[in-house]
């Protein structure tokens, strides 16, 4: 027998009970598991470049091609959520993804690998289900917290991709193969983990604690009704905000799991296993730095409002712009890493804090705020990924320029007020009131 049918006030996340948590622990692990399928190429790029002869510029593409078609993807998911539902969303997409993650062994062109990464590249979208799911499921008095803990578990696979995939790898060079087959066959296991959740996911979660979308609108029609919520969300200069923001940190988060390996590789002369390690320490501060971020966003939320929730997040952005220009200067590996752990705990709890705001900004398009928003965090990657990709640019000059960048739009962020919440909410029951 299920739990009671609304939000949960309370987030205990050593409990499976209800309909509320089981969702809650599937869609961070089916994050998780989309994560490892998006970035598990990353770690491999020595040995892909040297497979497929890639130039700098070649990888700079490929690299703007994994988060490129996310855009895109990100903002018809959320719309997808609003009205056909998160579960029956999920299911497709990590089914459909699974394919060209499996098949990607297949290519042997840069153009052919170029086209599959841009396919896989899709599956980044299963973020906005993820932070929809959370938001739907719990309180609004915890949901910042739900949703930057569901995120940042997720947002974990990336860290662990880095350090597993190269481990993958090496099993099959054991195993006898070729470096040129091993990181083809490697990526056969993420695939195969993605397309099997997929049928878990469908058959053991529901939209919302009520039910899911078909069963709620039998009951009532009105219940679910979503009709214009795109345009609702990109009406409201708050959601431009957060979509600069997003782009700020999580941007710049999926461009560094991109880059990290190789970076530490040629920079440092360090061997594939001990970059993937330190790539993989940015990526493995998920399991705490986003979920901070959400409960202090929380904390400040309920003494100072949205308006706190704001500072905080301008606050956090310009901490890790500046962090992120420090270590581009790093003379040292020993200096890189400290100085990369102290913007990544910015970057990171920045993430959650964007993530505690988006459920305030419009109840009737939750789904499509969070797409647009999400949407903002891959519009950052790509415009990183220009800088990685010109020749005239170093990497550490490009994370110089990326550091300017985030502080600017810190500086944005600060003057936005996002204390608009209570207008938004009477105009919605009013709505309700008059559609009833």
């Amino acid at each position: 027998m299920e739990t009671i049918n609304k939000p949960l006030e309370k987030l205990n996340i050593f409990s499976t009970k209800g309909v509320q948590m089981r969702t809650f622990h599937l869609t961070w692990m089916a994050f998780f598991l989309c994560f490892f399928g998006w970035f598990g190429l990353a770690p491999l790029m020595t040995v892909i470049k040297t497979d497929l002869g890639l130039t700098k510029g070649q990888i700079g593409n490929i690299i703007i091609a994994s988060v490129a078609a996310t855009v895109v993807a990100r903002i018809a998911i959320g719309k997808l959520c609003d009205t056909w539902g998160p579960r029956k969303t999920y299911a497709a997409l990590m089914g459909i993804c699974s394919i060209p993650v499996m098949t990607v062994g297949l290519v042997h062109s840069y153009e052919g690998f170029l086209l599959f990464r841009l396919a896989i590249g899709v599956i980044g979208a299963s973020f906005v289900i993820t932070q929809y799911h959370t938001s739907v499921m719990f309180d609004k008095k915890i949901v910042g917290t739900a949703n930057a803990v569901a995120g940042g578990w997720g947002n974990l696979g990336g860290g662990v991709t880095n350090m597993i995939m190269p481990l993958i790898f090496a099993g099959f060079i054991g195993a006898g193969y070729l470096p040129s087959s091993a990181w083809r066959l490697a990526m056969i296991i993420p695939g195969v983990m993605l397309l099997v959740f997929a049928f878990v996911y469908y058959r053991f979660t529901k939209d919302t604690p009520a039910g899911n979308f078909e069963e709620l609108a039998l009951s009532n029609p009105k219940a679910v009704k979503t009709k214009g919520s795109l345009l609702l969300a990109a009406k409201d200069p708050r959601t431009w905000a957060l979509f600069l923001a997003y782009g700020a940190c999580f941007g710049i988060e999926i461009t560094f799991d991109n880059i990290a390996a190789l970076y530490f590789f040629e920079n440092f002369n360090t061997s594939l296993a001990v970059a993937g390690i330190l790539a993989g320490t940015f990526g493995f501060m998920n399991l705490f730095a986003r979920a901070v971020g959400g409960i202090v966003a929380d904390k400040v939320g309920r003494k100072y409002g949205m308006i706190g929730k704001g500072r905080l997040l301008a606050l956090l952005l310009a901490l890790e712009g500046i962090g992120i220009a420090i270590f581009a200067q790093s003379g040292s590996i020993v200096v890189a890493v400290v100085t990369m752990l102290a913007f990544a705990m910015f970057l990171k709890m920045a993430n959650g804090v964007t993530y505690s705001i988006v459920p305030f900004i419009n109840q009737k398009a939750i789904g499509s705020v969070s797409g647009i928003v999400g949407a903002g965090g891959n519009v950052g990657a790509v415009l990183a990924g220009f800088l990685f990709k010109s020749s005239s640019i170093t990497y550490s000059q490009a994370f110089v320029y990326i550091g300017v960048a985030i502080a600017c739009v810190a500086a944005v962020v600060a003057l936005i007020n996002f204390d608009k919440t209570r207008e938004v909410v009477v105009e919605a029951n009013a709505l309700d009131i008059a559609e009833a």
